[in-house]
């Protein structure tokens, strides 16, 4: 009998989550829909999951806390049953600045929101997919980004940062658990289509930047959800701890 698939993808009421939780759910998987605090976009992603069929529930959590993490995945386990996958997917970016113009509160809220998010996210999942503690395997994709390699100089280093850090815990957590049956990778989003660029004071931000990329275009939200969809696929069986760029060349 076929393992039920069941997958979680933080931050799915928009963006790269959104269309990860799509395309989850037509391969087969139920899934939960995270959200911080737009509950009517998330119950669009649900209704349209379920309007095709799938299995879908929308749950609140802001994933950087503890306590709301845990009752997050204690949810998953009433409602849809034991995990095989996960898509730390949430994150924030602030507005533009330099780095001589940030102060500790702006840092604290980008490492917390998306580093610590991730870690305690892993944790839940390890502890229920790991052969260790009785579970059959599975994996988990962190989406990064092309700013862990770049920088993003004069706008975002802290988010830059804060992804470099998702990369080593993608390597260090793969290790840790590759004889455990479950596989750590992720994906490295360049310039895409969402709104978290409004987030920084610039929505039309692609468009302005997208002659800087060898493509000489931004990406979209589905090209993202492919590779994170493929990296948790049996086809990617021999992958862990690797990284798929998706930043048309840049």
């Amino acid at each position: 009998m076929d393992i039920k698939k069941v997958i979680v993808v933080t931050g799915a009421s928009r963006g790269i989550g959104a269309a990860t939780a799509l395309l989850a759910a037509a391969r087969g998987y139920a899934v939960c829909v995270n959200y911080l605090k737009n509950r009517a976009a998330a119950d669009v992603v649900v209704a349209e999951i379920e309007a095709k069929g799938g299995q879908a529930i929308a749950v609140a959590a802001d994933v950087s806390s503890e306590h709301e993490v845990v009752s997050l995945f204690e949810a998953v386990d009433r409602q849809l049953g034991t995990l095989t996958a996960l898509v730390n997917n949430a994150g924030v970016l602030e507005t533009q600045m330099r780095v001589d113009q940030m102060d500790a509160a702006r840092l604290n809220r980008v490492l917390t929101a998306n580093v610590t998010s991730c870690f305690l996210c892993a944790r839940e999942a390890v502890r229920r997919m790991s052969s260790k503690f009785g579970g059959s395997g599975g994996a988990i994709v962190n989406v990064s980004s092309a700013a862990s390699r770049l920088g993003s100089a004069g706008e975002y280093v802290d988010y830059a940062a804060s992804k470099g850090a998702v990369d080593t815990l993608t390597i260090g957590l793969a290790r840790e658990v590759a004889t455990e049956g479950i596989r750590v990778n992720a994906v490295r989003p360049g310039f895409i289509y969402t709104d978290i660029h409004a987030s920084g004071g610039e929505p039309g931000r692609v468009d302005r930047v997208k002659e800087f990329v060898p493509m000489k275009r931004g990406g979209r939200p589905e090209e993202v959800a492919a590779a994170i969809l493929w990296l948790l696929s049996d086809e990617a069986s021999y992958a862990t701890g690797t990284f798929i760029d998706l930043a048309g060349g840049r």
